[in-house]
């Protein structure tokens, strides 16, 4: 597969992926773009051993983590109030609180949604995190869950 088409196809993938660790679009941006300096850089030593977006999200993974070890904690996230009421409602502030939920994760968990979010099969999941894949499946679920009680309780 040639650099260009992996680009096109993973970008907003691999985007999302970070924007759920950082919470930070500039920054998530960054990563991405390093994420992809890495995979051109590493591309003729791909083995296909794995699928091409494992490979991809792995990369990515590690230089989200390296990311956050460099951050001596998460700088907090505030959604402001004194939106209107039909903005505070809409899909772009559910879509912003999602990710400002899911960057207050555990570290594993946050990986774990983030692969989820972006439809990698949970068994590809299994091989990017080391993790079983029922492990993986369980552990999802819980995640769901506890996003959709707190997305619930903000709409209260």
């Amino acid at each position: 597969m040639e650099f260009e088409a992996i680009y096109r196809e993973y970008w907003s993938k691999v985007f999302r992926l970070c924007m759920g660790y950082v919470n930070d679009y500039g920054l998530a941006q960054d990563m991405a773009q390093e994420t992809f300096v890495a995979v051109w850089q590493k591309l003729s030593s791909f083995r296909n051993e794995a699928a091409v977006g494992t490979w991809i999200f792995r990369i990515a993974t590690n230089r989200c983590l390296r990311q956050l070890e460099r951050q001596s904690r998460m700088v907090p996230v505030t959604l402001s109030t004194d939106l209107p009421e039909e903005e505070r409602t809409g899909i772009g502030l559910r879509l912003r609180l999602l990710y400002k939920l899911i960057a207050e994760l555990p570290e594993m968990d946050r990986i774990l949604i983030s692969l989820e979010l972006e439809d990698v099969r949970q068994a590809e999941i299994a091989r990017i995190t080391g993790l079983s894949e029922g492990n993986v499946r369980v552990r999802i679920h819980r995640i769901k869950a506890l996003l959709t009680k707190k997305i619930r309780a903000y709409e209260e």
